[in-house]
């Protein structure tokens, strides 16, 4: 058999490690497997020799995972192995959320809990406003409300223990709030994230036989209390249950993951411990730097050789950063590196500003690992409470919300919106008369153009207004992409679309190519967080201050989370690593230097490319300067630091000298710069601030200036 005849190719490519964890038949087996082992390879191989091998079919397997790209690229690996399988055979491989969802909307007894296999999907966001919405209502005192999203989320783990009280610790009426919520929730017929695990978790235990023969995790390390109750209801005393993770990349205890998974598996089910110790990533001198910032570092074994060592760049500040990036990416790039296999990572988001710009006027490809919700939108967020409020007609907020927008829709008063959805007064709204009708009239609806001449978005997106192009562009290509959504699945519209929109809730829309394409040529600008699971060539890891890397910590515990959120971020780096920090951050509330971070790496992995130099003020300097004072100008970034050998400090330099005529500075000029005024020169340096670039220095050898005003 064909299938056979590969699984024993691939078998041969997996070490002794491997083979040993995926021929592990334990009741319970936990894989400690270290960064850069081929974790996904043995999960795909483990699942393959069940099937292949042992005869579990796929339906009899529960596969989790915490991303959807996680889950896609498992079951296009197993395509490729099987191109035979069939669709529904899969459908147990999956997200947490997304596995939940399918069994509340096709095995489990949705009626108890008093829903609907209609229901939808709500965002956090759109769960708060619903709760808010009840606070005014009820006129409920809720402290606090800027935190509102945590503080439910808390309320609910503590009100799963137990019976629910009529306060906490804020003596407030949150846990009231909490119970109305539920209430309401089920009254419209919607989920929230939690409700999905929640519910589905509760459900199973009443439902016999669904129990499957296997559960497979991926990532287990990054589970929270919901996600192990989950996974102790799928799991009955003959379901044995193989877990894969590494607790050394434990970096989302922000959003509820815990801490000690492993322990706490290991406990609950007498779990086998394995591990894979072996990196294949990271070249030697970049292993053992990651190792530093590790409790239990030495575990992991590297085989490759030592490679080149980690560079430590002190940048001026970001944009002087982006700009020398800019340099030496085209620079690496025409020596042969893809694009592609180039990163660079910062640990906040707004960070990626600067590098976009930058990148985009030097025509670099880039691309930012950015989530653009839909809400983010405007007219695409109006555009999904009108589909939503056709398709569950109990869903009244909705529909108010459609009917009285500011901006679209009938922009009538809420008061009025509110008493046309109520009493179903469709005769005063045409708009709210298309939202009842639609569920009858999406059977006739088969092109995207239908759609829109249907609920006649022109008309209701006003052609007036200034983002009217835009806003009708957005919704035609998000129209067409629901058209062909139900084309795909061989679905009607009205099954298709409540699909989509449940799954647009819980994993977002790539509205503007913001996400990571790891087969486009681009350079990949992201944060630490989002470069978990990818690797490259080349990685660039900006902003090593305090206050950025690591972020201003309370606890120990932070501490430690930031310290694995690095270590991962340098594990992403196969051959070639650079760390830089700033001499004048852009931000009040980062400390200028290298953090503790960069000191923590042993020197002899080190090649230290810095200048030591204090912070400067530009428009002091430029005050100093028109007054004829002599300046010591501070470290700038070279722009030609691969042709000019900077690792040896300069000697024997005369001391700049001020212009003879400082209200008449020398102006230069440069080929991508533009014009500069010179600052500061000696027999070998010039020193140029140029007025979109900072200060540049250049060696007058390679400087390319042009000087203007002046005869060459």
């Amino acid at each position: 058999m064909k299938g056979l005849e590969n699984h024993e190719k691939d078998w041969e490519q997996l070490n002794a490690y491997q083979q040993e964890v995926v021929l592990d038949e334990s009741q319970a087996c936990l894989v400690n497997a270290h960064v850069g082992s081929g974790k996904t390879t043995v999960l795909i191989a483990k699942i393959r020799h069940l099937h292949e091998v042992v005869g579990i079919s796929y339906g009899e397997m529960i596969v989790l995972t915490f991303t959807n790209k996680a889950a896609n690229e498992i079951k296009a690996r197993l395509l490729v192995s099987d191109p035979k399988i069939a669709k529904d055979e899969l459908e147990g491989f999956g997200t947490f959320h997304s596995v939940a969802l399918h069994l509340l909307k096709n095995r489990l007894p949705l009626e108890k809990l008093g829903y609907t296999s209609a229901f939808q999907v709500i965002t956090p966001d759109e769960e708060q406003d619903l709760a808010l919405s009840i606070i005014k209502t009820e006129k409920l005192k809720i402290k606090y409300k800027n935190r509102l999203k945590k503080r439910l989320e808390a309320a609910r783990i503590g009100s799963a223990d137990g019976p629910v009280s009529s306060g906490d610790a804020y003596d407030d009426e949150i846990m009231k709030l909490l119970v109305l919520l539920k209430d309401e929730k089920i009254r419209q017929n919607k989920m929230s994230f939690s409700d999905l695990i929640q519910n589905a978790t509760t459900l199973i235990g009443e439902t016999p036989g669904l129990c499957p023969r296997w559960i497979i995790i991926d990532e287990v390390q990054d589970c929270d209390q919901l996600q192990l109750d989950f996974i102790h209801g799928l799991k009955n005393k003959d379901t044995r249950l193989f877990a894969v993770g590494d607790p050394n990349q434990v970096i989302y205890s922000w959003r509820g993951s815990i801490l000690n998974v492993f322990e706490t598996l290991k406990q609950q089910y007498q779990a086998v411990e394995k591990t894979l110790p072996i990196n294949y990533r990271s070249s030697a001198s970049i292993l053992d730097a990651a190792k530093c910032f590790l409790k239990n570092g030495e575990n992991i074994k590297g085989i490759r050789e030592p490679g080149s060592k980690i560079v430590v760049k002190n940048q001026y500040n970001p944009f002087n950063e982006a700009c020398y990036l800019a340099d030496k990416i085209q620079a690496f790039h025409e020596a042969g590196v893809p694009y592609g296999e180039m990163a660079v990572f910062y640990r906040t988001q707004n960070q990626s500003k600067v590098f976009e710009d930058v990148f985009a006027k030097n025509e670099i490809p880039f691309e930012v690992s950015l989530k653009k919700k839909i809400g983010d939108v405007p007219a695409l967020n109006w555009l999904i409470k009108l589909l939503r409020a056709s398709l569950n007609h109990q869903d009244l907020a909705s529909a108010v919300e459609v009917l009285a927008h500011k901006e679209y829709g009938e922009k009538i008063t809420e008061k009025k919106a509110r008493k046309i959805v109520t009493e179903g007064l469709i005769e005063q709204s045409l708009l709210f008369a298309r939202i009842q009708g639609f569920r009858k009239q999406s059977f006739d609806i088969k092109t995207a153009a239908e759609l829109e001449s249907y609920f006649d978005f022109d008309q209701y997106i006003h052609p007036n207004a200034a983002s009217y192009q835009a806003d009708q562009q957005a919704i035609r290509d998000f129209l067409n992409r629901i058209i062909e959504d139900s084309v795909k699945k061989q679905l009607p519209l009205l099954d298709s679309l409540g699909d989509f929109i449940n799954s647009s809730a819980l994993y977002g829309i790539d509205l503007a190519s913001q996400s990571i394409q790891t087969g486009t040529d681009s350079v990949k600008l992201m944060t630490l967080h989002a470069a978990k699971g990818l690797e490259f060539d080349r990685v660039f890891i900006t902003g090593i201050n305090y206050g950025l890397i690591p972020l201003h910590l309370k606890t120990p515990a932070e501490e430690a989370e930031e310290r694995r959120l690095f270590f991962v971020g340098m594990t992403r780096a196969r051959d070639y690593l650079e760390l830089s920090y700033y001499t004048n951050p852009d931000d009040y509330r980062v400390i200028p230097g290298e953090s503790r971070y960069i000191n923590m790496i042993p020197p002899q992995l080190v090649e230290n490319q810095s200048v030591t130099s204090q912070p400067v003020n530009l428009q002091e300097l430029k005050r100093q300067i028109q007054a004829a004072q002599v300046i010591q100008v501070v470290q700038c970034e070279e722009k030609d630091s691969e042709k000019f050998d900077s690792k040896e400090p300069r000697k024997n330099q005369a001391e700049p000298t001020a212009p003879a005529d400082p209200p008449a500075l020398r102006q230069v000029s440069h080929k991508k710069y533009g014009i500069g005024q010179v600052i500061s020169e000696d027999e070998n340096m010039i020193e140029v601030d140029f007025e979109n670039y900072g200060i540049k220095a250049f060696v007058k050898a390679f400087s390319e200036l042009e000087v203007l005003g002046e005869e060459a």
